[in-house]
């Protein structure tokens, strides 16, 4: 078990671990449970969708190909890649991943920006405070130890975006940072015109 974090929090991943070089990044999250017929719980169709953002020192996104999201699953210098699109939330663990090669990650490159946004979240009236349970983690791809998790307890009702956390290099290691700020996009490629 890694090390659980809280909002604002900050670590060292790479700091005495000199061949840390594959993370495995995992959001998680659930839909939230709705009494149906007869006292019956269901989970609210929910299409969550995390992405990453590659960043220059300045905090800009400088190319198309540094979005990776369920349409573009490579970022163009091959360094982080995404696992797939899953479409509910449903069942346990890490609903998707994204996979970093700190090796590979340009020098350009300062920061790694870990989103999720809902889907269609305006034509179906949705919103983060639909969500329970979501997380952020981020694992030793070698040896599949967690490292640091963590988790989104705040009340993000209304929002239909959530920075969750980051991964950025500074003084040649590679840090966490516990975001956890609640955004208005209707789409990741709105959220992404932030950064530009």
């Amino acid at each position: 078990m890694g090390i659980t974090l809280v909002k604002g929090q900050k670590i060292d991943l790479t700091k005495g671990s000199s061949g840390l070089s594959f993370l495995t990044v995992g959001l998680g999250w659930d839909p939230v449970q709705e009494k149906g017929f007869f006292g019956r719980k269901r989970g609210v169709n929910i299409d969550c969708d995390a992405s990453a953002i590659l960043l220059n020192g300045q905090g800009k996104l400088v190319k198309d190909s540094n979005l990776v999201c369920f349409y573009n699953q490579v970022s163009g210098c091959g360094s982080v890649r995404h696992s797939g699109d899953n479409l509910t939330g449903d069942g346990d663990g890490d609903d998707e991943q994204i996979m970093i090669d700190l090796k590979k990650v340009p020098a350009d490159v300062e920061k790694i920006l870990m989103v999720v946004n809902i889907y269609q979240c305006v034509e179906r009236g949705q919103d983060f405070g639909m969500i329970n349970s979501a997380y952020i983690r981020v694992v030793n791809s070698q040896n599949n130890q967690e490292l640091v998790r963590f988790n989104l307890t705040d009340n993000y009702g209304g929002y239909t975006a959530l920075l969750a956390g980051e991964i950025y290099r500074q003084g040649g290691e590679w840090k966490f940072n516990a975001v956890g700020e609640g955004a208005y996009a209707a789409h990741i490629d709105i959220l992404a015109e932030r950064f530009q």
